[in-house]
């Protein structure tokens, strides 16, 4: 009987290459997301809404009668300080990057502790480590999720689910160009320019792609990772060792 996973956010960027790289190693994924894809099990869902997420999961789970693993990847990027940060901005951003795994992770944990296994990765960001300029909100989101991924990981071990989190770098996405794009739109700076420093900043002298954060999410969740909870798990080229 194949593993089931949820991911969250995984039609594009980051979330596709993890629901990808799971389907290759024979889970059934389910993927919880507003944008269609052909890439596993679709569910239309608004992680932003837990009511949305815990009725798509409690079906989830009616249908499979399982869950082994939950990797919440969605999310949304925001440059700005906290002077030009609004309280819907911020309300938007938290609702989706932190209620969001909140509401994923409260509906799959009865289920993991009936089975008395499961894994649960939260997709963070080197910023839970670091701090960065114009980056108020998202840093506060992903460091919330690196939160959430100790707390769970001490609150739930006895069940032996196992929770940690992934701290990607600056990896190729879209979600990357969307922001270099808006940066270059409002600087008037030259995208290639812009796109070529930011590889020049990593001690690696690259970007990372999305396909090496899913390898790293996929070994977090497998059983070879089996005494790895509660940790930050860095993926960064080198950043944060700066």
């Amino acid at each position: 009987m194949s593993k089931v996973a949820i991911v969250t956010g995984g039609s594009f960027g980051i979330g596709l290459a993890i629901v990808e790289k799971l389907l290759s190693q024979d889970y059934q994924v389910f993927n919880l997301d507003i944008h269609p894809s052909q890439s596993g099990e679709f569910v239309h869902c608004d992680v932003s809404k837990v009511a949305d997420v815990e009725k798509h999961i409690t079906e989830i789970v009616r249908q499979t009668g399982r869950i082994d693993a939950l990797v919440s990847n969605a999310g949304k990027h925001l440059s700005a300080n906290i002077e030009d940060t609004d309280e819907a901005t911020l309300d938007s951003l938290f609702a989706l990057n932190v209620k969001g795994a909140y509401a994923a992770t409260k509906a799959v944990l009865p289920t993991m502790k009936q089975q008395n296994h499961g894994a649960i990765v939260y997709i963070s960001s080197d910023q839970a480590l670091i701090g960065k300029t114009n980056s108020f909100a998202y840093n506060l989101t992903k460091s919330a999720l690196a939160s959430m991924a100790r707390t769970t990981a001490l609150d739930y071990a006895s069940f032996n689910i196992r929770a940690n989190a992934v701290c990607p770098g600056t990896i190729e996405t879209p979600l990357f160009h969307k922001a270099i794009d808006s940066y270059c739109q409002k600087s008037g700076a030259i995208k290639d320019e812009v796109v070529a420093d930011e590889a020049k900043m990593q001690p690696l002298g690259r970007l990372g792609q999305a396909h090496e954060v899913a390898a790293l999410v996929a070994f977090v969740l497998s059983d070879e990772a089996a005494f790895i909870t509660g940790s930050l798990q860095s993926i960064d080229g080198g950043y944060t060792a700066q």
